[in-house]
C-alpha cells in the first residue's frame, strides 16, 4: 500500500509545484499584515475607548476618523431634477463662444495714443505694422476729423489735455476689456513696437500680480524709487493693477499736476498704490531703444538697437516702414540660421539611428513623402510647360496656364535659378534660357513639390558661356495652419426649400413630399418648402387634365396632417425650362434676406444637410453647391455587401452612413457633373443677376441664360466664394437625367456624362460586357 501511496503523494505535489511561490507570498504577506496591525494597536490607547471618545467629543476626530467620514460626505447622489410650477420658465441662454463661457482670456490688447494731427499719418504706419499681430488695437484721441481710417478702431474722448486722455483711455480699457485681456501695452503713435518679441515677452510673463513694466525714468527732484515708464517706448500694465488702479484715476485726475501723460500715470501708481517703475522682471528685461535724429536704420548694428522691443522717436511714417522692414529682415535672418541649426542636429542624430544617413529625408526635418499602400493612393504627377498645363479641371488634355497657377510655376523657377546661383558663385552664374518640363504633386504630408528641366546658361569667372540642362526639385512646404476670419453664422436661420417640378417629375414627388414630411415636417425643423410647377405648352390648355393634380393632393394633405405647416406651390409655363428663369420667378417672392436650398424631387434633405447649408451658406461671402451621392444602376450594380479595404476600386463606393448590420447596399458615386443642389441668399443672386444682366444685354442674354445653371451665375458674375464639397447626407436613387438637345453644348456634356459615369463602377461595366459578350458567342 506504500508504494501507490506515495505515487499520489508525489503526483500531487507535481500538481501544486507551480503554486508553491503563490501560496508561500500569500501566507506570508497575512502573517506582515496582521503583525502591523498589533503594532498599530500597541502605540494608541483601546480603540473601543477612543471610539467612545470620538462621539462625545466631535472635535477631537482623529486624521484617520475625519478622512472616512469625507469619504462618505463625497458619494455621488443623484439629486432629481425639480421646476416649481409657480415660477416663470427661463431659458438659459448660451454664451456665443465657448471661451466666454470657460472665463479665458486673450493675451494682450494694445493701446496707441494719438492725436488729430497724426492719426492719418503715424497711426496708420501703426497699424500697418503690427495690426496683424495683436488680437487688439485700439487708438484713443483727444479729437479726430469726420472720417476716421478704414481698419482702425478709433476712440475720440473729446478732450486734449493730457492728463484727462489717459485717464479717459484707463478708465475705457478697464469697462469694456477688463474682464478679456491679462494685460495692457500703452504705447504712443510715434512709436515703432517690434509685435513678435513683445508677444514672446508677455507669453513669459506671470498674470497673477501687479506690474508696471517699461522704460524706467526717474522724476526731477524724486528719490531713486520712485521711478516711471517713458511713455515714448511703450510700457506694460497687467490686468491686477488695472483693477486696482480704476478706484483712483478720478482722485489722481484733480491732485496731480503734469504735462506728460506717463509722468501723470507713474505718479498716480506711485502715490495710490506704492508701485513704481521696473525696467526687468522675473529674469525677462524689457528693451528699447532710442533713435537719434538723422540715424539710419539700415546702418544701425548696436546691441541695443538689434534686441531691442520699440524704438523711438518715429517723426515720419516712411521711417516706421524703414524700421519694420529692416527688424523684419532680421528676424528671417535669424528664422533661417535656427532652421541650419536645426537640421545639423537633426542630421547628427540621424546618424546614429539605425537607418543612418538613409533615414533622413528631404528637406532636412520635414516628413518623408506619402507612401501609397495600393495604386489607388499613388499621387499623381501634372506635366507642365510656360504656357499650357495639361491636367485641366475641366477634364481637357490641354489649357493655358494662367492665373495663380502661372504666377506659382514662375515663382518655382525664380528660386530655382536663385539657389543654383547662390550655391554656385562665383565660380558659376546661370541665366535661364527656357523651361523644358516642369511637374508638380500636391503632397498632402509635405506640400506642393516641383521637379523642373530647365535650360540654363552658364557663364564663368573669365566669360566662357556654354547651354547646360539641369533637373532641379523644389519642394514648398505646409506653412504654419492659420485660422480664416468668417462672418458668424447661426443654425437658427430659416432654410426655403425649392423645388422645381417637371410634367415628367410629378409622378416621383409623391415620395418627395413623404421623405420631407419625415426629415423636416415631424421634427418641426426651421424650414419651409415651395413647389414650383412647369407646365408645357400643351400640359396647360383648356380641358386638358392636370399633370400635378395629385402633387397639389399630397401637398394639402401635408397640411391637413402637419397644423400650421403651409407648402406654397407656384405654376409656370415654359417649353424649354432654364434654371436660371425659374430662380427668376421664386426671387421675386421673397424678401433679400431670404436663404434658399434650391432641391431636386430625388433630394432627400434632412436636418444635418439644412444645418450644413446654413453653415455653409455666407451672406455677402459664400454660396454652397453641394456634391450628392448617386447610387448606381441596380441591374448592373446589384446590391453587395460592405466592400472590405480595397473594395471594388475608387469609383465604387458605399452610400455614406450606410449601416454594415443592414446587409447588403447599392453602390455609388459623388456625382461631380450635377450641381442642381445649392444653398445662397437672395440678396447674392440677385446681385449677381444684376451683374449678368448688365454684362449681356438683349438676345446675348436670352441666349446665355439658356446655357447656365445658377452656379454658373454664380461663378462668373458674382465676387462671392464658391463653396463646391461632397455632401453625404444627400443620397439620391438612380435615375437617368433628361439631356434635352435644346440645352447648351456644355450643359448637355455634363448631363451625359453624370448619365453614363452613374451607370456603375468600372469593375460592374466590365463583367457587363463580360457576360454579354459570352452570351453573343454562344
Amino acid at each position: 500500500m506504500a508504494g501507490p501511496t506515495t505515487m499520489r503523494l508525489n503526483s500531487l505535489l507535481a500538481l501544486l509545484r507551480p503554486a508553491l511561490p503563490l501560496i508561500l507570498g500569500l501566507s506570508l504577506g497575512c502573517s506582515l499584515s496582521l503583525l502591523r496591525v498589533s503594532w498599530v494597536q500597541g502605540e494608541g490607547e483601546d480603540p473601543c475607548v477612543e471610539a467612545v471618545g470620538d462621539l462625545r467629543e466631535p472635535q477631537n476626530l482623529d486624521s484617520r476618523t475625519r478622512l472616512d467620514h469625507s469619504d462618505e460626505d463625497f458619494k455621488p447622489r443623484i439629486i432629481p431634477y425639480y421646476r416649481d410650477p409657480n415660477k416663470p420658465y427661463k431659458k438659459v441662454l448660451r454664451t456665443r463662444y465657448i471661451q466666454t463661457e470657460l472665463g479665458s482670456r486673450e493675451r494682450l490688447l494694445v493701446a496707441v495714443l494719438t492725436s488729430r494731427a497724426t492719426l492719418s499719418t503715424l497711426a496708420v504706419a501703426v497699424n500697418r505694422t503690427v495690426a496683424h499681430h495683436f488680437p487688439r488695437l485700439l487708438y484713443f484721441t483727444g479729437q479726430r476729423g469726420p472720417r476716421a481710417p478704414s481698419g482702425m478702431q478709433v476712440v475720440s474722448h473729446g478732450d486734449e489735455r493730457p492728463a484727462w486722455l489717459m485717464s479717459e483711455t484707463l478708465r475705457h480699457l478697464h469697462t469694456h476689456f477688463g474682464a478679456d485681456y491679462d494685460w495692457f501695452f500703452i504705447m504712443q503713435d510715434d512709436t515703432y513696437v517690434q509685435a513678435p518679441r513683445l508677444a514672446a515677452l508677455v507669453g513669459h510673463l506671470s498674470i497673477n500680480q501687479d506690474l508696471y513694466l517699461g522704460r524706467a525714468e526717474e522724476f526731477i527732484g524724486a528719490g531713486e524709487q520712485a521711478r516711471y515708464c517713458h511713455g515714448g517706448f511703450g510700457y506694460l500694465l497687467s490686468r491686477s493693477l488695472l483693477l486696482r488702479l480704476r478706484p483712483h484715476l478720478d482722485g489722481c485726475r484733480g491732485d496731480i499736476l503734469s504735462a506728460r501723460p506717463d509722468e501723470w500715470l507713474g505718479r498716480c501708481l506711485i502715490d495710490s498704490l506704492g508701485i513704481g517703475c521696473v525696467s526687468q522682471h522675473q529674469g525677462q528685461h524689457y528693451h528699447s531703444f532710442e533713435l537719434a535724429k538723422n540715424r539710419d536704420p539700415e546702418k544701425e548694428e548696436s546691441s541695443a538697437f538689434l534686441s531691442a522691443f520699440t524704438v523711438h522717436p518715429v517723426p515720419e511714417g516712411a521711417l516706421m516702414y524703414r524700421l519694420h522692414h529692416r527688424f523684419s529682415a532680421l528676424e528671417l535672418e535669424r528664422a533661417y540660421s535656427e532652421i541650419e541649426q536645426l537640421q545639423a542636429q537633426i542630421r547628427n542624430l540621424t546618424m546614429l539611428t539605425p537607418e543612418g544617413e538613409a533615414g533622413l529625408s528631404w528637406p532636412i526635418g520635414l516628413p518623408a513623402p506619402f507612401t501609397p499602400h495600393s495604386r489607388f493612393e499613388v499621387l499623381g504627377w501634372d506635366y507642365f510647360t510656360e504656357q499650357h498645363t495639361f491636367s485641366c479641371a475641366d477634364g481637357a488634355p490641354k489649357c493655358p496656364l494662367q492665373g495663380a497657377s502661372r504666377a506659382d510655376v514662375g515663382d518655382a523657377v525664380e528660386t530655382a535659378l536663385e539657389q543654383l546661383n547662390r550655391r554656385y558663385q562665383p565660380r558659376l552664374r546661370f541665366q535661364k534660357q527656357r523651361l523644358l518640363n516642369g511637374y508638380r504633386r500636391f503632397d498632402p504630408a509635405r506640400g506642393m513639390e516641383y521637379t523642373l528641366d530647365l535650360l540654363l546658361e552658364a557663364v564663368t569667372q573669365r566669360g566662357h558661356r556654354r547651354a547646360l540642362a539641369l533637373r532641379v526639385s523644389l519642394l514648398r512646404p505646409l506653412s504654419r495652419v492659420e485660422i480664416l476670419p468668417m462672418p458668424y453664422v447661426t443654425e437658427a436661420t430659416r432654410v426655403q426649400l425649392v423645388l422645381p417640378l417637371l410634367v415628367a417629375e410629378a409622378a416621383a414627388a409623391s415620395a418627395f413630399l413623404e421623405a420631407f414630411a419625415a426629415s423636416v415636417l415631424e421634427p418641426r425643423e426651421h424650414a419651409l418648402l415651395t413647389l414650383l410647377l412647369v407646365y408645357g405648352h400643351r400640359d396647360a390648355g383648356r380641358g386638358a387634365p392636370d399633370p400635378f393634380l395629385g402633387v397639389k393632393a399630397a401637398a394639402a394633405e401635408l397640411e391637413r396632417r402637419y397644423p400650421g405647416t403651409r407648402l406654397a406651390w407656384l405654376a409656370v409655363r415654359a417649353e424649354t425650362p432654364s434654371q436660371v428663369r425659374l430662380m427668376d420667378v421664386i426671387s421675386k417672392k421673397h424678401p433679400v434676406d431670404t436663404l434658399f436650398f434650391l432641391t431636386t424631387v430625388w433630394t432627400r434633405p434632412g436636418p444635418e444637410v439644412l444645418n450644413r447649408c446654413r453653415m455653409n451658406a455666407i451672406s455677402g461671402w459664400q454660396a454652397f453647391f453641394p456634391v450628392h451621392f448617386q447610387e448606381f444602376n441596380p441591374t448592373l450594380s446589384p446590391p453587395r455587401s460592405p466592400p472590405g479595404p480595397l473594395g471594388a476600386g475608387p469609383d465604387a463606393l458605399s452610400p455614406p452612413g450606410a449601416d454594415p448590420s443592414r446587409g447588403a447596399s447599392v453602390g455609388g458615386r459623388f456625382d461631380r457633373h450635377a450641381s442642381a443642389e445649392g444653398c445662397f441668399y437672395n440678396a447674392d443672386y440677385l446681385a449677381a443677376r444684376a451683374r449678368l444682366a448688365g454684362e449681356l444685354a438683349g438676345q446675348e442674354e436670352e441666349e446665355a441664360l439658356e446655357g447656365l445653371e445658377v452656379m454658373d451665375v454664380f461663378l462668373r458674375f458674382s465676387g462671392l466664394h464658391l463653396f463646391r464639397a461632397v455632401e453625404p447626407g444627400l443620397v439620391q436613387k438612380f435615375s437617368l437625367r433628361d439631356c434635352s438637345s435644346r440645352l447648351s453644348e456644355e450643359l448637355y456634356h455634363r448631363c451625359r456624362l453624370s448619365n453614363l459615369e452613374g451607370l456603375g463602377g468600372r469593375a460592374q461595366l466590365a463583367m457587363a460586357l463580360f457576360e454579354q459578350e459570352q452570351a453573343n458567342s454562344t
